[in-house]
């Protein structure tokens, strides 16, 4: 099982990315799927998360409001639409799938 996660890169503050993120090997239809983040420095720290069948999603308190989670399970893959974005967002972005993990993608917010 593959998770490829893309979309990362460098924006201002204020501006908007979207991450995207596409397993391989394995159906993701009956997984909750979430974005977590590691900032230098910090422990990893959950994101966002949606249920399998999109009928319920979480954020982090410090996300919420500029950031949607969404999947396709169709297309086999979880998105997180991150807009607004601060300094502080700066992390690598990692999506999530039970046990399973995908490499990563960076975003960097400058001020």
């Amino acid at each position: 099982v593959q998770l490829q996660a893309s979309g990362g890169g460098s924006v201002q503050a204020g501006g908007s990315l979207r991450l995207s993120c596409e397993a391989s090997g394995r159906s993701v239809n009956t997984y909750r799927l979430g974005w977590f983040r590691q900032a230098p420095g910090k422990e990893r720290e959950l994101v966002a998360a949606i249920s399998w069948n999109s009928d319920a999603a979480h954020y982090a308190d410090s996300v919420r409001g500029r950031f949607i989670v969404s999947r396709d399970n169709a297309k086999n893959s979880v998105y997180l639409q991150m807009s607004s974005l601060k300094p502080e967002d700066t992390a690598v972005y990692y999506c999530n799938m039970g046990t399973m993990w995908g490499r990563g993608t960076q975003v960097t917010v400058s001020s």
